[in-house]
């Protein structure tokens, strides 16, 4: 949902940006072009900052290579993990629900991966609540994304895997838990470079004591001057609260995975659940 538009709506929307962000876009007064993350004005940015991520990326692939049968990527955005699970030869289903986002994977995978584009299917879905017409050996759930999901969220979410879970199937799921900042929050900026050269202003808050952080990505000003700052809301969801989660939804976790890279301020664990 973008946030740019009539100026009494973005004025709204420069109030609700906390911290460091907020001061920034109001610095900005009229030349920012504020926009959701995952929006039409914000998935090339997305993509740009996470497409040379590769956090995850070979535990992903190695567990997904011990489930024989076709693969389904939830919320794959513009084919951070879709690209490397195709490289294992498999039917890969890349869903998301930001259709920038899967035109900028269709466009990756025509353009540099020719011989891996008819292994892939795109669907315009929301995580929350799909129904394709097929089961999946190993589903995948990285970057911690389920952390973007409301408690009514996850519960479709777990439903919708159970519902497509071959026999034998695993469902991965990543967490991240803060590391002691429950009491103190958070309020930071850097400055990170994309797969692309381009440099981004990140903004990350979290009040005292809150469950939810604000991330707040900043373009280098345009040739107008005008700044695109996007922003989306993250939960921080321990792996703990996900285990339970997933038991009530009928998903036992079979083991938990810490991938060897670990982010600056979270612990992220790599859950492997299958169907009780």
């Amino acid at each position: 949902m973008s946030r740019s538009g009539p100026s009494g709506a973005r004025t709204a929307a420069e109030r609700a940006l906390p911290g460091r962000a907020g001061a920034f876009v109001r610095e900005l007064g009229d030349r920012a072009r504020l926009c959701d993350l995952y929006g039409d004005l914000g998935a090339p940015i997305y993509h740009d900052v996470s497409a040379g991520d590769t956090f995850e990326i070979r535990e992903l692939v190695r567990l997904v290579r011990r489930r024989p049968g076709p693969v389904l990527d939830l919320a794959a955005g513009s084919g951070r993990l879709t690209l490397p699970l195709l490289a294992l030869s498999r039917p890969v289903t890349a869903l998301d629900n930001s259709p920038g986002l899967l035109d900028l994977l269709r466009t990756r995978l025509s353009r540099d991966f020719p011989r891996l584009r008819d292994l892939c299917t795109t669907v315009e879905a929301d995580m929350r609540d799909f129904s394709l017409d097929r089961r999946f050996g190993a589903i995948v759930l990285g970057t911690t994304s389920v952390s973007l999901l409301d408690d009514s969220g996850r519960k479709g979410l777990y439903r919708s895997v159970v519902e497509h879970l071959a026999p034998g199937g695993c469902f991965l799921v990543s967490a991240a838990d803060s590391d002691g900042e429950e009491t103190a929050g958070t309020d930071v900026e850097s400055t990170i470079v994309g797969a692309g050269g381009r440099t981004y202003r990140w903004f990350e808050y979290r009040p005292a004591g809150g469950d939810v952080r604000v991330v707040t990505i900043a373009a280098e000003p345009a040739a107008d001057g005008s700044v695109t700052v996007c922003t989306s809301s993250v939960g921080v969801i321990s792996a703990e609260r996900l285990e339970a989660e997933l038991a009530s939804a009928g998903l036992v976790v079979r083991e938990r995975h810490r991938p060897p890279k670990p982010s600056v301020r979270y612990r992220h664990t790599l859950l492997e659940a299958e169907a009780a």
